[in-house]
């Protein structure tokens, strides 16, 4: 039988959104006959943690639905345990990157991929804990509807499966690598009010993640997408297409990979950095392997954490580092998008050597453009004035290191793919989690 992963990593209290993906994970093996592991990541507190396993506990029973619920404890012993069996260097170091202290995105991410592995798992299929399901005639609009139905066929057989094609008929032969919907409902918080407060100052920051040289129309229309997600219109009818996916088009919340993707390479796993983890959707759109776009699109919302003092801190420097992380990233998609098919082995898997070499390439690019964006930032936040200004003193006290750290998250991310392999191998051929958490 298939199984698949349906992971939601978590650090805050999300009792909600742990009964919603159950129900999405009892969707998907009633409708398609899978096996279906249901993976809660939790790092919250112990208040948090203690609601958590009181949700788990009173989740109904659902026939080929399995679920794991594993704390930081749980999770680190499977950690050590894999990176002791893989034999490589610097054990310490990748226990850290996997399971660093800060919040780090990709890093969350690459543990599911490492549990999925060990559980035997085709698939990996992120929700996150801030997320609600669109309705339609009062039942739930569940996205792994279309993440189970065209996720590793050969894109030959998806074209039957979805609305319509856009695929270059070259890419016909190659497997679906990649299913993804965005969100709907409000902006991205990070930014939302920077928009409110002033719309130069946000086309100004805004500017920052896109790469040089586009026209101005297309500059602003880029501009007038990001942090957007779908907008808000809600779901009426299912429309889904086989393409060459945009990471513009999709949301880290409402996303499936094929093993054939992180099974070769992990996700950047920068600490405090929003953005880092849709490194592997630029990979599998540079390399043309193919996709479906739908429109199952997750409903967002933000907690009031995200809209306090602290929270506010928090995520601005979040935003800030995915703004020194752009150049460093940047170039490495320069690369893979005139790499295209080369990145791909004879056996049309991606050449994870390869996409090595270019992170850490990334590492030697001249300092002086993130000092430049740190001037735009301060000079930004301090016309917006208020806690934006109060902000930016943050910011410029720790301007050296926040330009170094950009630099050595790539470098480590380098070190992390070098490893990779051997994670994986050692997660997939022992299979063993800790024996509380199914």
């Amino acid at each position: 039988m298939r199984r698949v992963c349906l992971t939601l990593p978590t650090n805050r209290p999300c009792a909600e959104t742990i009964r919603a993906v159950a129900e999405e994970a009892a969707y998907g093996a009633r409708r398609f006959g899978v096996e279906v592991h249901l993976l809660v990541l939790d790092s919250s507190g112990a208040e948090a943690l203690a609601g958590h396993r009181e949700a788990v506990a009173a989740l109904p029973p659902a026939p080929g639905v399995i679920v794991h619920h594993l704390d930081e404890t749980e999770q680190r012993a499977f950690l050590h345990g894999v990176i002791t069996r893989s034999g490589t260097a610097g054990a310490d170091r990748l226990l850290e990157l996997m399971l660093p202290s800060g919040v780090s995105y990709g890093a969350c991410t690459n543990r599911a991929f490492l549990f999925a592995e060990a559980l035997g798992c085709a698939s990996v299929h992120r929700r996150d804990s801030d997320s609600r399901y669109q309705h339609l005639d009062g039942e739930p609009v569940f996205p792994i509807h279309h993440e189970l139905a065209a996720l590793g066929r050969r894109a030959s057989e998806a074209a039957g499966l979805v609305s319509r094609s856009r695929l270059a008929p070259a890419c016909a032969d190659r497997p679906v690598a990649v299913v993804g919907g965005s969100f709907v409902g409000e902006m991205s918080v990070d930014v939302a009010e920077i928009h409110t407060l002033d719309p130069a100052v946000y086309e100004d920051l805004i500017g920052l993640t896109l790469p040089d040289g586009y026209p101005e129309i297309w500059r602003r229309n880029l501009i007038a997408e990001s942090f957007r997600g779908a907008g808000t219109t809600a779901f009426t009818r299912d429309l889904s297409t086989l393409t060459s996916v945009s990471p513009m088009r999709v949301d880290m919340c409402n996303i499936a990979l094929s093993r054939a993707v992180y099974g070769r390479v992990p996700l950047p796993p920068a600490t405090e950095t929003i953005g880092s983890d849709y490194f592997l959707l630029h990979l599998v759109h540079d390399a043309r392997l193919p996709g479906v776009l739908h429109n199952r699109h997750i409903v967002n919302f933000h907690t009031g954490e995200r809209r306090s003092d602290r929270g506010f801190l928090a995520y601005q420097l979040r935003f800030v580092k995915f703004l020194l992380a752009t150049p460093h990233l940047r170039s490495v998609y320069a690369a893979t998008a005139t790499a295209g098919d080369s990145l791909l082995d004879a056996g049309g898997e991606i050449r994870a050597s390869a996409v090595a070499d270019l992170v850490r390439s990334s590492t030697r690019l001249d300092p002086s453009e993130s000092a430049e964006r740190l001037d735009v930032v301060d000079r930004s936040y301090r016309k917006l004035g208020g806690r934006y200004a109060t902000a930016a003193d943050l910011f410029a006290d720790r301007r050296a290191q926040l330009v170094e750290e950009a630099r050595a998250d790539m470098a480590e991310f380098a070190l992390l793919i070098d490893a990779w392999a051997a994670l994986v191998h050692a997660s997939r051929t022992h299979r063993t989690l800790p024996e509380d958490t199914a």
